[in-house]
């Protein structure tokens, strides 16, 4: 699929000279941009979609864990230790 992308003159320029100094073509270095942008934003859409599916969750259930739960049990795992994640309550 063939796609054409207008840049302002200066954006052009600044993608050209990039390309340079990497020694890439600006056709691929403007893919490689482009898929690593939509990479990102299929990340953070996804974590939003979490957010919300556990918003709705909490709200239906009122089942959470308190930040000092949370946090204690970061903690431990930054610590190297085996820990099981707390259980969700009322």
């Amino acid at each position: 699929m063939a796609t054409s992308i207008k840049l302002d003159d200066e954006l052009k320029n600044r993608v050209q000279r990039l390309a340079g100094v990497r020694q890439r073509s600006p056709h691929w270095l403007m893919r490689e941009a482009i898929a690593q942008y939509v990479e990102r934003e299929e990340k953070r859409e996804s974590f939003r979609q979490e957010a919300l599916a556990s918003w709705q969750h909490y709200q239906e259930t009122g089942l959470h864990l308190t930040f000092e739960e949370a946090d204690s049990w970061l903690a431990k795992l930054e610590a190297g230790e085996e820990t099981e994640l707390p259980k969700c309550h009322e």
